[in-house]
């Protein structure tokens, strides 16, 4: 699946390449696009200040043998299921929480914005402030943590439920451009490049894009701050 500035949203079959269906509605950049984990519906973020979920179960042949994501034509065409309004400028990153019924967005109004879904309807939960022009922001796969980059030079975890700021890093002169998360392992990367593959073997948490390259870095540390042995304070 591919976003793009022509306003549209595009999936294609990944065994055969071609394109099984165009996504139109948005009014302006398309930055982002995401599969939900589980369901088939998509979220996409836009400059028109929009984040909207899409319904491309019509996508799904009618052959009782089809799993998730095997889609093959366009008989049915997608359908917009929620248009989330909310951020005053334009958003650059949305994407589905891996369990529960949240998206959380990042957009140049400096707000990073959580949203929750039900069956019927999508509305606002609660908004986080503290970038310039927040980048990207992603949950975290296995703690309830809120990670985001932006354009001040920072990359800060957040406690999803109290939304407060647990760890802040800090590069001096580039700016943080999209962040991701490894599934498994607390490592994060982060850097300047729109995209970055989660093949990560060395025990890190996460990969962040900046203006000159990528970082892999950790949440916290994986040993101990101190123990006690033998009446020792280490």
């Amino acid at each position: 699946m591919s976003a793009s500035d022509d306003q549209t949203i595009r999936i294609r079959n990944s065994t055969s390449r071609n394109c099984i269906a165009i996504l139109t509605g948005h009014s302006h950049f398309v930055m982002s696009a995401r599969f939900h984990p589980k369901d088939d519906l998509v979220v996409s973020a836009s400059m028109d200040q929009t984040v909207r979920v899409w319904d491309i179960s019509g996508l799904r042949k009618s052959t009782p043998n089809v799993g998730p994501g095997n889609f093959e034509t366009f008989d049915i065409s997608s359908i917009v299921k929620y248009v989330l309004e909310g951020h005053d400028r334009g958003v650059n990153f949305a994407m589905f929480h891996p369990t529960l019924p949240l998206i959380i967005s990042a957009a140049d109004d400096r707000v990073i914005k959580i949203w929750r879904m039900s069956e019927t309807r999508a509305w606002e939960v609660d908004s986080c402030r503290g970038h310039f022009n927040v980048s990207s922001a992603l949950f975290h796969p296995k703690h309830e943590l809120i990670v985001s980059c932006g354009e001040d030079k920072t990359i800060r975890a957040r406690d999803l439920t109290k939304r407060t700021v647990i760890q802040t890093f800090r590069r001096e002169h580039d700016r943080f451009w999209v962040i991701t998360a490894h599934p498994q392992l607390n490592l994060f990367a982060a850097g300047e490049v729109l995209w970055l593959p989660l093949h990560l073997s060395y025990p890190t948490d996460s990969l962040a894009g900046h203006d000159s390259g990528l970082i892999v870095f950790k949440l916290e540390r994986e040993r101990l701050a101190f123990a006690v042995h033998h009446d020792t304070l280490y």
